[in-house]
């Protein structure tokens, strides 16, 4: 086992990560930029040391500031969280070149599967189901024109680099390609430095079910379900649950093993998740691998009991998986809702200020990730989430009603929050009754725009 980790990110997922290491006995050191000094997370590690500006280029994206801080520390293994620099294959071939660890899968996978297209292409050799498209990135619009008129319109243009929702364009006609192409190129070269895309079949409301895997460095690897991610405002997740209201636990079998196999074909360990789409005949397409920890990893340790984080890091250090696919098994129903510092009726702009009271939801079933605190100012430079709320049934039912609750006593005065949005939602029948796909939260915000 590590004697220290750094971790490479702030946040709740830097606390949840202190957590864990403290688990494990294992001494932790925290970065943090300028306009960090007063976080949660550099003041309960055991270390903290200051890497750069409030920027993200010059701090939590500045590779060479984190690992000299890494050096100087002594510390032997580099905990990324999600975000910043948790998917960057240069980051993980710094930390191996080092002599650090990097508590993730390789940088070959990450590599492989960091470019859509090309991780596309990967699982269909694998026979992994894949969205109609192309089979990589698009080189023309000649191209292009052909592999649309082959799928049917309307089709989505998809940064191979993408994320987050960004550098995605849906095109009806063929007459709207060459205008959204270039979009979405031009998108995709703004935020990723890469203005490579590739093509796929848009398929109209399914649900975004994903697969949470995790493999060791000899080949074990299981999947923990599923997690339906489907309540997504413009590409963006806005809360999740566990298990999936419309998967059955024969379709949970197949997706579960496709998802070992697209593991599998890229030699992956550590944690891992691979998304799909499930069309309204339960048939399900690959859209992507996420080589890290998921921001909704939660409701999946509620759910089975186990702890990713601290699986992670054991993994990483060399340990062998210790469950089997027999292990596993599903108890009850999780949601998690993700508390922003944003204004839902101002179009969710966020809300930077000083938080001047705070009273935190609890009770059997209710767990909270944050790492805000009476006092604490949120700053304008990192991203709004300042909360995760998880809650946990033995029934969905019991965890909706467990969650409303829990959304009621939620109460941070002095910056806006979604916190009244999520109970909205929570209310809502179609969420109840799990009457609900990909495209339900946007016709429900023009819906209530209209309304106001």
């Amino acid at each position: 086992m590590f004697k220290k980790v750094l971790i490479a990110n702030r946040g709740e997922i830097a606390v949840r990560i202190i957590r864990a290491c403290r688990e494990l006995g294992v001494r932790c050191v925290a970065v943090y930029s300028t306009a960090d000094k007063n976080a949660l997370h550099a003041q309960i590690a055991d270390e903290s040391v200051c890497i750069g500006g409030a920027a993200t280029k010059d701090s939590y994206l500045n590779m060479n500031a984190i690992i000299s801080a890494a050096i100087i520390t002594h510390s032997d293994a580099i905990h990324p969280g999600f975000g910043f620099l948790s998917e960057n294959a240069e980051f993980a071939r710094l930390c191996e070149k080092f002599g650090i660890e990097f508590i993730g899968p390789s940088y070959k996978s990450i590599e492989m599967l960091g470019d859509k297209a090309a991780a596309k292409e990967t699982m269909w050799k694998a026979g992994v189901p894949v969205i109609p498209g192309s089979k990589g990135a698009v080189r023309s619009l000649d191209e292009a024109r052909k592999i649309a008129e082959k799928a049917g319109y309307p089709i989505l243009v998809k940064a191979s680099a993408g994320g987050g929702g960004r550098g995605i364009r849906r095109v009806d006609t063929p007459e709207e390609l060459e205008s959204q192409m270039t979009v979405a190129q031009q998108e995709a070269k703004n935020f990723f430095g890469d203005d490579s895309v590739y093509i796929e079949k848009f398929l109209i409301n399914p649900h975004h079910v994903e697969i949470q895997i995790i493999a060791d460095k000899y080949g074990n690897t299981v999947y923990l379900g599923e997690r339906d991610c489907s309540m997504q405002r413009r590409n963006q997740k806005v809360l999740e649950e566990s298990p999936s209201p419309v998967v059955t636990p024969e379709l949970r079998e197949k997706m579960g093993e496709s998802a070992v196999i697209a593991a599998k074909q890229c030699g992956y360990y550590n944690a891992g998740t691979i998304e799909f789409l499930v069309d309204d005949e339960k048939k399900f397409y690959f859209m992507e691998m996420n080589t890290r920890i998921q921001v909704e990893h939660p409701v999946t340790e509620a759910v089975t009991g186990f702890d990713l984080v601290k699986a992670q890091i054991r993994i990483a250090s060399g340990e062998k998986l210790d469950i089997s696919q027999e292990d596993v098994k599903i108890n009850g129903h999780a949601i998690e809702c993700r508390i922003n510092a944003e204004n839902p009726d101002l179009d969710f702009r966020p809300s930077p200020g000083k938080i001047e009271s705070l009273n935190i939801p609890g009770g059997p079933g209710i767990r909270i990730d944050t790492a805000v605190y009476q006092g604490y100012t949120i700053t304008p430079y990192y991203d709004s989430m300042i909360a995760k709320l998880i809650a946990h049934g033995s029934t969905r039912e019991e965890a909706i009603l467990k969650m409303k609750w829990a959304l009621s006593e939620f109460i941070v005065d002095g910056v806006d929050t979604n916190i009244d949005f999520q109970l909205e939602l929570i209310k809502n029948h179609d969420f109840e009754s799990g009457n609900y796909n990909i495209g339900y939260l946007n016709e429900y915000m023009e819906k209530r725009k209209k309304k106001k």
